[in-house]
């Protein structure tokens, strides 16, 4: 039998959700709507009136070399990000879903990553990686420069990938540990009487149904890599060397708080708040309702 909450006025349900209502629009529909107004007008830096101009603040984004720059290394990072989170997350799953020794403890020790904020695992990883002091300056013993990702921009982004990926394991982990354990037993019990080892049932068995979990992943991190990276690019690299990492998210707010280009920062905004409702429309429309198994 359905059981229905009652209230005995209209009014209380209201006041209940009205502090998350005012926190919605305060942080996020507020700002979206100013966003969308800076777009289409010319904002003055210092204040003083703004002057609408249509489609003209996103005809010189597009038409900027900076921009589609900025496009090209964000793609990179996304995809290098994802590809290399979602790998090693399900390797790890893979060995952890397996009854050893100390497997709870090692649930709960792959999970705390993702409770550290960005810029934390950014000063970290800053400092790992150090050209002077860090893991791979014993590489500029042998060759000056060898390591250096202050000034090669292909280190800085392996760098900031590697960041990036060590922040979102932790995540994918957990989807992938609970798709494994939601996988029948009597499945691998009967490929193993079979004779199948632990890689052709990982292959054959496990990872096919995983697919949904897999998809459904790629598309979270691929948002995350896109929206989230701030964090790590501000503090490790600040878009340099020479913009090999000014990735959009961080040319929105180099254009809009250093440049004072609000209008410019506003109309990136945008096209970047685009790309991500396409992605959720892909997540919703395909993967949750395709990828399944009867």
């Amino acid at each position: 039998m359905e059981r229905r909450a009652t209230f005995r006025t209209p009014l209380l349900p209201w006041l209940l959700v009205l502090p998350q209502l005012l926190i919605i629009f305060v942080f996020f529909y507020w700002p979206t709507g100013e966003a969308f107004v800076w777009a289409f007008t010319l904002e003055q830096p210092w204040g003083g009136g703004r002057e609408w101009v249509g489609w003209q603040n996103f005809f010189e984004v597009f038409s900027s070399a900076h921009y589609w720059s900025s496009v090209k290394v964000s793609i990179v990072y996304a995809l290098g990000t994802s590809i290399l989170a979602i790998g090693v997350a399900l390797l790890l799953a893979l060995f952890v879903d397996r009854e050893v020794r100390g497997s709870r403890h090692w649930r709960v020790a792959l999970i705390w990553p993702y409770a550290i904020a960005a810029p934390a695992i950014g000063m970290i990883f800053r400092f790992v990686f150090d050209a002077r002091a860090g893991i791979f300056s014993v590489l500029n013993t042998i060759s000056p420069n060898a390591w250096d990702p202050s000034l090669n921009g292909t280190h800085a982004m392996l760098m900031l990938i590697l960041a990036g990926a060590w922040q979102l394991v932790a995540y994918n982990f957990v989807f992938f540990l609970a798709g494994l354990q939601s996988i029948p037993r009597g499945l691998t019990e009967a490929a193993a009487m079979d004779g199948a080892g632990p890689m052709r049932r990982m292959r054959d068995i496990q990872v096919p149904l995983l697919a949904p979990t897999f998809f459904f992943l790629l598309v979270i991190n691929l948002t995350d890599s896109f929206t989230n990276s701030f964090g790590l690019v501000d503090i490790m690299t600040a878009g340099g060397p020479a913009r090999a990492t000014d990735l959009m998210v961080y040319k929105i707010y180099a254009d809009g708080f250093k440049g004072l280009d609000y209008s410019g920062a506003a109309a990136q905004s945008i096209v970047l708040m685009g790309l991500m409702v396409l992605l959720t429309f892909i997540q919703f429309r395909f993967v949750e309702r395709k990828m399944h198994y009867r």
